[in-house]
Parts: C-alpha cells; sequence; structure tokens
C-alpha cells in the first residue's frame, strides 16, 4: 500500500507527489514496486535490499539521495516465535521523503493517517523524522520486551512442573526473540552514531531528538541483553528440572508397582496347587485379603518414612 502525505506529521493525504512530501510504503505488491522504480525512480537495487528480510541496518550517501536503513521490532504472524524484526527503509531525495517496509508495523501504521499526532504538531525536516523513528523505535522494543516478560513468567510457572518439552521449546522461541532484539538493537545504534557524525548531513540535527533516540535505544539494548542472559541460564536450569520431574514420576510409579506387587505375590502364593491347611476353611479368602492389604499398608508406611512418597 502506498500514501502520500504532504508532511512528515501524515496530517494531509494527497494524490500526487510534491515537493517535501511524505511517502508511506507498506507491504508493497509487484505492481507498486514497479511504480516505485518508474514513477518515484528509486534505484531497484535499494528496493530489493529495504524488503530483503534480512537486510543490515546502514546508512548510504549518493550525490542526489541518502538511504537509512534501520531494523525495527514487529509482532510475528506465524507461530515460530511472537516476535521479530524487519528492515525500514527511509529513502529521501531533494523532492520527497520515502518510507519502505515489507510488512505492518506499529512505527508507522499504514492505517493510521498520523503516527506523530499525539506527541508531534509539525515535522519539517527529513533527518530529525528519521530520530523519531528512532524514539518510536526503541519505545516499541521497550514494550514487546516487557510482553516477552511476562510471557517468560507464565513459561516458568508451567516448567516448574512439567515433564514435557513444549514448555521448553515456547521458551526457546522466547529466546529467539531476544537474540533478534539484540542483534537489531546494536545495529541500530551504529546508525544512530553514523547520523551524529555524518559530515554530509546539511540540515541541523535536534540535539534534545538525537539524545532520546540514542537513550531509548541504549536502555532498550541494556534491558534485552539482561533479559537473553536470564533466559540463557533459565534454559539450562529447566531443562535439569524436567529432567528430575520425570525422574520424580518414574520413582512414584515404581514404588505403586512394587505396592501392587504385594497383594499378587500372596494371592499367586496361597492359590498354587498344594496343600495348605486353608483350602477348606470358609475365612481363608477374607483372611488372604487381610494380610494382602496390610503388607501394602505397612509398605507404603515404610516408603513415607523414608520420604519416597
Amino acid at each position: 500500500m502506498i500514501k502520500i502525505f504532504k508532511t512528515f506529521g501524515g496530517y494531509s493525504e494527497i494524490n500526487e507527489v510534491e515537493k517535501g512530501c511524505w511517502i508511506n510504503v507498506t507491504q508493497p505488491t509487484a505492481e507498486e514496486v514497479y511504480l516505485l522504480t518508474e514513477k518515484f525512480s528509486v534505484p531497484e537495487d535499494l528496493v530489493r535490499d529495504t524488503l530483503d528480510t534480512d537486510e543490515r541496518p546502514r546508512l548510504e550517501f549518493d550525490y542526489d539521495w541518502t538511504l537509512v536503513i534501520m531494523r525495527i521490532p514487529v509482532k510475528s504472524g506465524n507461530n515460530s516465535i511472537p516476535f521479530q524484526t524487519v528492515p525500514l527503509g527511509i529513502f529521501m531525495t531533494e523532492h520527497f521523503t520515502m518510507t519502505l517496509c515489507l510488512q505492518d508495523n506499529e512505527i508507522l501504521p499504514i492505517q493510521e493517517h498520523s503516527p506523530f499526532r499525539e506527541q508531534y504538531r509539525q515535522i519539517t525536516d527529513s533527518f530529525n523524522f528519521i530520530l523519531r523513528l528512532f524514539v518510536r523505535s526503541g519505545t516499541t522494543y521497550l514494550r514487546y520486551l516487557k510482553e516477552i516478560n511476562q510471557q517468560t513468567a507464565v513459561l516458568e510457572h508451567d516448567l516448574e512442573k512439567s515433564i514435557k518439552n513444549s514448555e521448553l521449546n515456547k521458551l526457546l522461541k522466547m529466546e529467539k526473540c531476544l537474540v533478534y532484539f539484540v542483534t537489531s538493537i546494536k545495529a541500530n545504534e551504529i546508525v544512530l552514531a553514523k547520523l551524529r557524525n555524518s559530515k554530509k548531513i546539511t540540515s541541523e540535527i535536534n540535539e534534545d531528538l538525537l539524545e532520546d533516540a540514542m537513550i531509548e535505544n541504549k536502555q532498550a539494548l541494556e534491558m534485552a541483553q539482561i533479559y537473553s542472559d536470564i533466559q540463557s541460564g533459565m534454559m539450562d536450569a529447566f531443562a535439569s528440572v524436567i529432567s528430575n520431574n520425570l525422574n520424580v514420576v518414574m520413582k512414584q510409579l515404581t514404588l505403586i508397582s512394587i505396592l501392587l506387587m504385594i497383594p499378587t505375590l500372596i494371592a499367586s502364593f496361597m492359590g498354587m496347587n498344594v496343600p495348605n491347611d486353608m483350602e477348606n476353611a470358609p475365612w481363608a479368602m477374607p483372611a488372604i485379603i487381610v494380610v494382602s492389604l496390610l503388607v501394602s499398608f505397612t509398605g507404603v508406611l515404610l516408603f513415607r518414612k523414608r520420604q519416597w512418597f
């Protein structure tokens, strides 16, 4: 989908490109990709790179355009992992600024006219617009990290009594999310540093906004690293917990088998086809049952005394 706005704030949607406008492109079709390269003169290799899921963040300059690629967090639509990161490209020329992403996201939601309506009233500079995207990206990383932490806490509670691998697999998916987050945030940090030190940026950069972006990015990185380190230790610990829980279940089943074997042994012995002076006694059957129960109950008391049950 392609939407064209008069300003970076996205307050007024227009039909044709004009100087200083913002073009927001999300999940482009093959026809829209062709339109980007033909009508808007975006190099085909840049479009292809931005739509590549594994593209790394970078800052690239040419004589008539500038490209910034950052990685942003999104909720995954499949069952593999709950969160992942995708590239968001910002292509800037003297006539327009274009944002391009292969997936709908919360940084620049395609259905909302102005993602900055609640915080900013006017955005006129493309590089400060990029800094605002970094701030929104860092805030979104932090919110998703809190969700990962909450889901991990639920898995911890389930894993304490689990003997299956399903919960452990879910915990592994959370760890994969954190690895993606840490890698992407580190790469975004490098791009921010290049934006700060680049001599090719002629417009005045809002230092306060740049500092906010770097603080949000650093906080997200530190939180992601902490959660990742905790989960790495949890994976080893809970693997041992699952093994121990399985051993406890096997021990209990073995003790139950032993207790059930006692009346079976007595009944088999008394039921042998040999004289035992009880074959004609009317009290033989109740006596055998009582003795079997007493011996089994004694076994239960013995096991509980040794804390095997």
